[in-house]
């Protein structure tokens, strides 16, 4: 079986007050043309279809255009419902859709949708968990005497994987939309303080693929087959430097899998251009350039330019943030640093130490620990 893995449209988002629309319409229509070329006999959607709860109706018009196009493929479509989404109104028309080979994961009621397939190794399952949270399992299984119900994301999750039926002689792909300890963020994601939502890789140690999605970067967590794919466009300028892509799985008999990578080229980029007013306005700067990237632009004039947003968007009409680097500008954030310092607890500079020695946030038992060292001493 094979199958593309993508996650984090995030239909219907606005970056800085920019619409993203006609930018996602464009990276849909690359994928479209990836599942043709790649002869893909799947599509998982792992996720944050929607940006938000309630979405556009533009945004709905959009996604339907995009299911309709791969079940006339006769192309199946997993999809789950992310933290941005409302699982029921994901799962609205399921029963219906179903009929064309498009699977939609209903809200979490103590079981995890799971879709049996076959190829030329046999059955192969694909499970659909929704996006999962301690309050939604605690309101499905709260009448269930005999179950410890969960306080944390980590022991939400194990719950909800404990009672699916997994049958490891199989293949089994679970599908999943939560925050891995290890990955690592960028500036778009919604995680909470503290890294109270990390659940651990280990979980996932029953499925032979585990499609993610969540995190906006491209990365495999403790193995290769538990994977972010990434989000299909630059959603902030933390990710400039990224290569955005879909990640294309094939599995083949148990324990193989092989994974490959699309890359994605966006209708406008997401860059930074730094410099005078004068070196960025001047022709040679931007000549053979896309004038209509999505930029941000850091002036180092000493001086501030007059209406420097205004101006400078006649040379680039979708600039999105303008900022100063100079004398002025570092001794305020030398300022403000300090100040932000001196009202940070213990705990929270450990806890910022930890993270940057280590490229990951404290779980909250290493937390509980460290508080319980603080109050001793």
């Amino acid at each position: 079986m094979k199958f593309l893995h993508i996650s984090d449209l995030h239909l219907g988002k606005r970056v800085n007050e920019f619409p993203m629309m006609e930018e996602q319409k464009y990276i849909l229509g690359q994928i479209l043309a990836a599942a043709d070329s790649k002869q893909a006999e799947a599509v998982i959607i792992a996720g944050d279809i929607y940006d938000k709860p309630i979405p556009s109706a533009e945004a709905v018009q959009v996604f339907d255009q995009f299911l309709t196009a791969l079940a006339d493929k006769e192309i199946k479509v997993f999809a789950i419902s992310g933290n941005h989404d409302s699982a029921e109104r994901i799962a609205f028309g399921a029963q219906l859709m179903r009929g064309r080979g498009v699977y939609l994961s209903p809200a979490y009621d103590g079981t995890v949708m799971k879709i049996k397939m076959e190829d030329a190794y046999g059955e192969i399952f694909v499970h659909l968990m929704p996006f999962i949270k301690p309050a939604v399992v605690r309101h499905a299984l709260t009448d269930e005497p005999d179950v410890d119900l969960p306080d944390t994301y980590q022991q939400a999750v194990q719950l909800v994987i404990s009672r699916m039926e997994v049958d490891k002689s199989s293949r089994n792909v679970l599908v999943a939309h939560q925050f891995v300890t290890g990955a690592g963020i960028c500036g778009s994601e919604d995680i909470m303080v503290g890294g109270i939502d990390n659940v651990d890789a280990e979980l996932f140690d029953g499925f032979d693929y585990v499609a993610l999605g969540h995190i906006h970067s491209p990365q495999s967590i403790r193995r290769e087959t538990v994977r972010y794919c990434g989000t299909p466009l630059k959603y902030s300028f933390s990710e400039e430097k990224q290569q955005k892509s879909i990640t294309v799985v094939e599995i083949k008999q148990k324990g193989k899998v092989r994974i490959d990578t699309v890359p994605l080229v966006a209708r406008h980029d997401m860059r930074t251009i730094r410099g005078t007013y004068e070196e960025i306005t001047a022709k040679e700067s931007y000549q053979g350039t896309d004038t209509k990237d999505y930029l941000k632009i850091t002036l180092t004039d000493e001086e501030d330019v007059l209406d420097a947003m205004q101006k400078l968007r006649i040379f680039y009409p979708n600039l999105m943030q303008l900022e100063y680097d100079n004398s002025r500008t570092k001794q305020d954030r030398g300022i403000a640093a300090a100040e932000e310092l001196e009202q940070k607890s213990d705990l929270e500079l450990f806890e910022e130490f930890y993270e940057f020695q280590n490229n990951r946030p404290m779980n909250a038992e290493q937390a509980a620990y460290i508080r319980q060292l603080l109050e001793e001493t």
